[in-house]
């Protein structure tokens, strides 16, 4: 069975850091491409960071860019979202997701494997 796991995710205050991780089982995800998404209470799923399979080619919301970095283990296949300077509209649960056929990367419905996401809160 294809596995995507979230981590990383928890409390922390306007201003500070956070990085979260998303570990690939059950298929190899080196040649899939990955992003996260997020959503909040009452609101849609939004796209937040893409990256390509070849590590090249990275994409941002633009609601983030500047403070968020997206990268990948090409080795491992694992992908990681650098979030610096979060504020507390940042708040959301954060789901990775992959897929192998992707060609908006910011179109949720593009993907095929998706974690079970992970909550991040920003206090103000």
């Amino acid at each position: 069975q294809v596995q995507l796991v979230e981590s990383g995710g928890g409390l922390v205050q306007a201003g500070g850091s956070l990085r979260l991780s998303c570990a690939a089982s059950g298929r190899s995800f080196r040649r899939y491409d990955l992003g996260w998404f997020r959503q909040a209470p009452g609101k849609e799923r939004d796209f937040v960071a893409g990256i390509r399979w070849g590590g090249g080619s990275t994409y941002f919301a633009d609601s983030v860019k500047g403070r968020f970095t997206i990268s990948r283990d090409n080795a491992k296949s694992p992908v990681y979202l650098q979030m610096n300077s979060l504020k507390p509209e940042d708040t959301a649960v954060y789901y990775c997701a992959g897929g192998l056929r992707v060609m908006t990367t910011t179109r949720a419905s593009d993907y095929d494997y998706w974690g079970q996401g992970t909550q991040v809160t920003v206090s103000s």
